[in-house]
């Protein structure tokens, strides 16, 4: 190594240099006034050009080479040394971090480029002075979105916490929630915490599975590791919450004690015991009971319950009972569902897309559109303000329908085409299938029966929605297929969705033939008395009906009947000899 003078002009750039964000212009000034005032004190690092060049390549000093170019200065000291086999890229990065650290950015930058040119982040750690923990962190920086990068290069840093939550995520995820919550032009700092909010994951921990790794296998859970947790402690996890839970709930079936029960747990993760059971805080006794439930974080806990000794029957039956065991366990569970709440949401989507295509575009006949139109009208999320005191919210939404059937003056006045358009429009607004306050009920499964929606379903062998299946429905839905049941769920569904990619599947489930049984209640309980009277013991969501209410007044009261009947009289003495003509004589002469 020799010190020489040169042209700071005719020196290069090292394009594998390790800061290469802009660099604080305040300290650039300082730089820049210090060279004005005294020089270059510590002359810049510079090798040979490789690859047939003549020149000088800068390994170190970048900042220098310019602020003297910035000063006018003609001649700098500069300290050669051999052309290093890596083009200087750990001497740069060395001699910056020593001079000013870089931000966390360009440290990755730096650490990838040695890597790439054969550096273990053993050495790397070594050579730095970094523990390998922090080298690991640093390289979680290759799975955050480039946007935010360059954003996190200006200074503008996530906390670690943060940092931890985006770099989890997907490409595509970050890519959906940076269009969101990147910066705007009035506002040009980004609210991390937002950004992590909108990309955090229900994490279930390792740690706290009781399962061993061969039933981990056979759910298909893959644990990843979570490099910013403590080291001493097992920080691997998994997002796969339906397989934990799975594989929690198959431990604790093979698992149970002679007298234990696997139990259900409230919305606020407290246990559900049997009707009447005492919990049992101190130590339990051989004749107690155990109840097994997961935790709000997937973890097995279980609590001791007493039953209420029985009473004695008398008789026949109580030499009977002499001979029973007590030993059984309480069960106070219910078996896990094919098909979970989500999966049941899709479903109820994918029916409702079904029938508004079908009522669309399939070929329905006029008397059966009349038909339709009824049943349309008895769902229940359906309510029409009428005489008899029942309230409606859909008026305003449907008179867009009705404005169709009405003449310039004031009339029905409509062809058959324009009535049938009308008729399926309001169909489509009134029907659905969707779990939510909008659910018409039995009457949808009815109408898309009728209308054929079933051919007007989506392909349902999606990742999306076999995910939400139970191991036993996944391999039900291996019957009349190829595919063979795997030992991993996430292999079976695997190979189901692609199988059907090209060969359409719908679960049985989101057909719309209505449940006989069910259809048979509805229509008991709706069907009408001998006198024509409507049941008031239950509606059609099987609730009790309310008392019917006259302006307020409660007709089903003794004490008030008789005003309930002066109110109905004061409503026809209304209209008496001034009654507008029937609706549907109006509604035959303008058909004729």
């Amino acid at each position: 190594m020799h010190l020489i003078k040169v042209d700071p002009r005719a020196l290069k750039e090292n394009p594998d240099r390790a800061r290469q964000t802009k660099s604080n212009p305040q300290a650039d000034a300082l730089m820049l006034a210090t060279i004005k005032a005294v020089g270059i004190v510590q002359p810049p690092l510079i090798s040979p050009e490789t690859g047939g060049g003549n020149g000088y390549i800068i390994d170190a000093g970048h900042r220098r080479v310019r602020m003297a170019i910035a000063a006018g200065l003609d001649e700098i000291e500069v300290l050669v040394a051999e052309a290093a086999n890596d083009n200087g890229a750990m001497r740069s990065m060395v001699e910056n971090i020593v001079r000013e650290p870089l931000n966390p950015v360009d440290q990755w930058r730096a650490i990838e480029r040695l890597v790439a040119l054969g550096w273990t982040e053993e050495a790397i750690g070594v050579a730095l002075g970094f523990p390998v923990r922090q080298i690991r962190k640093l390289r979680l920086l290759a799975n955050v979105l480039p946007a935010m990068l360059d954003q996190m290069s200006k200074g503008d840093m996530p906390n670690e916490q943060q940092l931890r939550t985006i770099a989890a995520a997907s490409r595509e995820e970050q890519a959906e929630v940076w269009k969101k919550h990147k910066p705007k032009k009035g506002d040009p700092q980004v609210t991390w915490w937002s950004v992590a909010q909108a990309l955090t994951k229900t994490r279930m921990l390792a740690k706290d599975a009781s399962f061993d790794e061969d039933l981990a296998k056979a759910y298909g859970i893959v644990w990843q590791e979570d490099l910013f947790a403590p080291a001493d402690q097992d920080s691997r996890y998994t997002t796969d919450v339906e397989a934990f839970l799975g594989a929690q709930n198959e431990w604790m079936a093979n698992h149970l004690p002679k007298r234990g029960a696997i139990a259900e747990t409230t919305q606020w993760g407290e246990v559900k015991l049997p009707p009447k059971a005492e919990r049992i805080y101190g130590k339990p006794a051989k004749s107690d009971h155990s109840a097994w439930y997961l935790d709000r974080d997937g973890k097995v806990q279980s609590v001791a319950y007493r039953m209420p000794e029985p009473k004695a029957p008398k008789g026949k039956a109580a030499k009977a009972d002499d001979h029973a065991s007590n030993d059984e366990p309480v069960v106070t569970t219910k078996p896990r569902p094919d098909v979970t709440q989500n999966g049941r949401s899709m479903i109820g989507d994918f029916q409702t897309d079904a029938l508004h295509e079908a009522l669309a575009r399939a070929p329905i006949e006029d008397d059966t559109l009349m038909a339709l139109l009824v049943l349309a009208f008895t769902g229940l999320n359906v309510s029409v303000q009428s005489g008899s005191g029942v309230t409606s919210y859909g008026g305003k939404r449907f008179a867009r329908h009705a404005v169709q059937l009405i003449g310039d003056e004031g009339t029905l006045a409509f062809d058959t085409d324009t009535l049938r358009i009308v008729a399926r429009s309001m169909l489509i607004d009134v029907l659905s299938a969707r779990v939510n306050q909008t659910n018409s009920g039995i009457v949808a499964q009815i109408v898309g029966e009728a209308i054929g929606a079933d051919a007007f379903l989506p392909n349902m062998g999606t990742e999306a929605f076999l995910s939400c299946l139970s191991r036993g429905a996944l391999e039900g839905a291996c019957k009349d297929t190829p595919v063979l049941p795997r030992a991993r769920v996430r292999d079976t569904r695997a190979a189901l969705v692609e199988h059907f990619g090209e060969t359409p599947f719908v679960h049985p489930s989101a057909c719309f033939a209505a449940d006989a049984e069910a259809l048979a209640d509805w229509m008991a309980r709706n069907r009408a008395a001998d006198d024509g009277e409507e049941s008031a013991e239950v509606d059609a969501d099987g609730l009790p009906d309310e008392p019917a209410e006259i302006d307020g007044v409660d007709a089903t009261d003794d004490e008030s009947a008789d005003d309930a009947s002066i109110a109905t009289d004061d409503i026809n003495d209304e209209h008496d000899g001034t009654a507008a003509p029937d609706e549907a004589e109006t509604f035959r002469e303008a058909a004729e």
